[in-house]
Parts: structure tokens; sequence; C-alpha cells
């Protein structure tokens, strides 16, 4: 059961009251009593007789019906929900020329996974695109730009990360019509084999380029930068298509992406070396430092997005391999 509340109702008893009382006052203003014998005094106006020291009944019974009015007008007010503000919008950085991962105005895998967790959490979204160039964290969350990155290593050290909600690894990318195409690192005609590798300024340990060396063939690698007129898996995929290189050793994500798109049909497999060596890594969402808050709030979020998630990844050709089943994994 809910309690109308005619404040307008309210306030005009309320106005007619006090209006009534001042007309009365004005009255008696205009027509001064006259002394009575007895202590008392009559009124010109309207001929009634007050004794002294007693307050007339009229005045006391408005002043209860205002009374009432005011109480009643302020139960009504206090039965008035309070005004939600609106939620704050969530920020997410992102590069604006980086497909399958994410480009303007709201295109890739990347951006449609932050939508997800943004639709889940009940906040609007705002893109913010910033170039993925070095220093790239701290100009853009380290700066206050942003308060998440979707598509960081899980367990990256500069930022908080939630669980992993993919797994991907470096692929080798061949044309589909060789007849024996490149498998692995350990094929003996590795070292004469033209492989495009990429060339990253902070290459680390499970990078193609770093197991290439190891096994000393570096004669005939051909070496992309990720800057030049066209994405650098873009070039590396054109070049195979072309025949100017005999494989491409690429991360996952973008090989799917660009050798769907390739006039020439390429084959793209996981790229496998020795027991020790892994070329896999696990993806996760970046938050800022110590937001365990909302880095929960967006491990629930990958969690319930999760079918959508996958068919986001599939949508772009992402190969994948298992996530580890705690969700635990580099935490």
């Amino acid at each position: 059961m809910s309690l109308r509340c005619p404040e307008a109702v309210v306030l005009g008893a309320a106005s007619s009251t006090l209006v009534r009382d001042r007309a009365e006052r004005s009255r008696r203003r205009h027509w001064p009593a006259l002394p009575l014998n007895g202590g008392g005094t009559r009124h010109r106006s309207t001929g009634t007789t007050r004794r002294a020291g007693r307050r007339p009944l009229r005045n006391g019974r408005a002043l209860a019906r205002a009374a009432i009015c005011f109480q009643v007008l302020s139960l009504c007010l206090q039965s008035v929900p309070a005004i939600e503000p609106p939620p704050q919008p969530l920020r997410v950085c992102a590069d604006p020329d980086n497909l399958p991962y994410s480009a303007e105005p709201a295109q890739g895998f990347e951006v449609r996974i932050a939508q997800l967790i943004a639709e889940a959490l009940q906040r609007p979204l705002q893109l913010v695109w910033l170039a993925q160039r070095q220093g790239f964290v701290r100009k853009s969350m380290g700066a206050g730009l942003c308060e998440m990155f979707v598509g960081v290593p899980a367990g990256f050290e500069r930022v908080e990360t939630s669980r992993p909600y993919y797994r991907s690894g470096y692929v080798i990318v061949t044309r589909a019509a060789d007849p024996a195409p490149l498998r692995s690192l350990d094929d003996p005609r590795l070292a004469a084999l033209r492989i495009g590798v990429p060339l990253w300024a902070d290459a680390v340990a499970g990078t193609p380029g770093l197991a290439l060396a190891r096994r000393g063939a570096l004669d005939h690698v051909v070496g992309y930068t990720p800057y030049g007129d066209a994405p650098m898996a873009s070039r590396m995929l054109h070049a195979l298509a072309a025949g100017e290189l005999d494989a491409a050793l690429l991360w996952g994500p973008q090989a799917g992406w660009f050798a769907r798109q390739s006039a020439v049909p390429l084959a793209v497999s996981m790229l496998r070396g020795s027991p020790s060596e892994d070329f896999s890594f696990s993806i996760a969402v970046g938050v800022p430092k110590g937001d365990a808050v909302l880095r929960d709030a967006v491990d629930a979020a990958l969690l319930s997005r999760r079918a959508e998630i996958d068919a986001a990844l599939r949508a772009f050709a992402v190969p994948r391999l298992p996530v580890d089943a705690s969700g635990e994994e580099q935490r």
C-alpha cells in the first residue's frame, strides 16, 4: 500500500489557513476594540466580546489545522524516494587502429568484451582512444585517463589483473597448398627456411625470435617491426602469400584474423618446440593496481558473460588453448 501525497492540496490548505488568520488580524487592526466594563473588549467589526486573558478559539483551531497540514506534508516528503545519481562511465583505454583487438569507432574483439563487462557492471562504456606505444600504461591508466585495459598478460605486474578469460600462443602460418609445411621448431629444415618473425623491443622468454636464436637458425629470418604502412601481421602474411616467406611465426590472435583476410588460403597451427618451451600465454583484464573491488567485479562479469566472450573470440578467429580450470593462473 502506498501513501499518495497531494502536496498541492496540503500546501493550499495551509496557505488558506494562514491567509484567514492574516485577514482576521488586519480587520482587528482596522477596527479597534472598545473597552467594556468588567475588563473585556468588544470588536466593532464583529460585535463579539472577548474577556481579558483568553485567546480566541478560532485562532487555536487554525493553528491546529496548520500543524496537521505540515505534519502530513512532512510525511509525504519522507515517502518520496531519493534520486539515485547516474552510474559513472567505465573508462576503457584502447588503441584506435589495432585490429583484431580494437579500432575506432567501436571495432575489435577487445572492444566487444569491454562492452560485455560494462553491461554486466551496469555502467555506460566510455572508450578512451590512445595508441598503444611505449609507456602506454603510464600515459593512460597512470595518468588517470582510464580504469581498465582489455587484453593484458595474466599477472602483468603494472596493473591488477583479473582471472584469465582466454589463452592463446604463437603460431606457425604457412600456405595451405604447401606439400610439407613447417610444423615445429625442431624441423631439420628450419635453418634453411625463410621465416618471418616479429621484432619486439621488449622481447621476453617464449617469443619465437629467441627460440630461433637458441637454435642458431637466424640466417634466413626476416624481422618485421610493429610500425609500418600496414599492421605487422598483415605485412608478414602478405609476404607469405606472395611466396616471399616460407613460414611466419605470429601471436595467435593476429595470425588468425589476418589469415582469414588473405586471398591466398593460409594454414594456422600452434607453434611447438621442445618440452621445456611454452609459447602460450593467458590473457586477462587489467585495472588500477590495488583496486581489488573493481577487479572482483570484473571477475564476476567475465564469468557471467562467458558464452558471449567465447562467441566474440570465435568471430575473430582467435586460436585458443584451454585456460587453467581454476581460473587462478598467474593471479
